[in-house]
């Protein structure tokens, strides 16, 4: 039986002014709101916060974002950190 081995997008960030930001290897979308948006791709938990930050395109399938708003802040956290084991996806979504 063979095994698959699991090989990382290529992930890129590109901002412009602070006001726009194009990003490649997104994975999936946690949650997203006009003050912070949480997106996960194979190099950890990627949290953005701003000021009216709107998702202008979104496509998991290719792995790309847009961004446009005040961005204040771009963070990188390990993928387990922002899950607490055991915690389902409705019970994140709800605090």
């Amino acid at each position: 039986m063979e095994e698959k081995i699991k090989q990382k997008r290529s992930h890129k960030v590109h901002m412009e002014d602070r006001s726009r930001m194009e990003m490649t290897g997104i994975t999936d979308v946690i949650s997203f709101d006009l003050n912070k948006v949480i997106l996960e791709s194979d190099y950890g938990v990627i949290t953005i916060k701003g000021a009216n930050l709107h998702v202008n395109r979104l496509s998991v399938e290719k792995g790309e974002l847009d961004i446009d708003g005040s961005i204040q802040a771009l963070e990188y956290s390990d993928a387990g950190s922002y899950t607490k084991k055991g915690e389902s996806l409705m019970s994140r979504l709800f605090k």
